[in-house]
């Protein structure tokens, strides 16, 4: 188990997300995203902002993906 914050993956605050893979963490991510947009939390609105402009380069994109993974990956696990 590991755990990343929404701060880490390019969100506004420090709610942290565990998981066993990379893509657990980032359903988590989104689910919340998802709430903060909700709650039209202007801190998260802004971030969601600047990652939606970086998403839209599918280079940048991917860059991104990969820097994460590998952020992921070097984490240290949980017990």
């Amino acid at each position: 188990m590991k755990t990343m914050t929404c701060r880490q993956l390019g969100g506004a605050c420090d709610k942290k997300f565990k998981g066993k893979t990379f893509q657990e963490i980032a359903e988590q991510s989104k689910k919340h995203g998802t709430e903060m947009f909700k709650q039209e939390d202007e801190a998260h609105l802004q971030a969601m902002q600047e990652m939606s402009e970086m998403m839209n380069d599918p280079e940048a994109r991917k860059q991104w993906m990969e820097k994460k993974r590998k952020e992921f990956k070097s984490l240290p696990e949980e017990n």
